[in-house]
């Protein structure tokens, strides 16, 4: 297996410069690829703040990414959930946080807004 890092993805996703992109998508489409959690986090941000990706082309594009034929992700379910959490309106890299914490009784923060974003079933109380 072999995994990927931030740029490769980001390159495969903006087709910004078209030899890497090349290289990217011959590399992805390959197959036996594996996607760190840490990776997905960075994409988001990548594409949000370098870009200027809307919240729903994220989405798509993370979510597209992760059902291709050879693509791995670390923890499928988490990023599944983040995403879903995402495009409800959550920020992607509390929605990962939470989601990795599902097991959790509850989880605290003393970040306001992610406590009235407080996805249903989730417990996030303040210290």
């Amino acid at each position: 297996m072999r995994a990927i890092d931030t740029n490769v993805l980001v390159r495969f996703l903006t087709r910004d410069d078209p030899d890497q992109w090349a290289k990217a998508q011959a590399l992805i489409e390959g197959g036996d690829i594996f996607v760190a959690t840490t990776v997905l986090l960075e994409t988001e941000r990548v594409l949000r703040s370098g870009y200027a990706y809307a919240r729903a082309d994220i989405v798509n594009a993370l979510r597209t990414f992760a059902g291709l034929p050879g693509v791995t992700l670390e923890a499928p379910e988490v990023a599944a959930q983040a995403l879903a959490w995402m495009q409800s309106g959550m920020d992607f890299a509390d929605a990962l946080h939470l989601a990795a914490c599902r097991r959790c009784d509850s989880f605290y923060s003393f970040d306001s807004r992610l406590i009235e974003a407080s996805p249903d079933g989730v417990q996030i109380v303040q210290p």
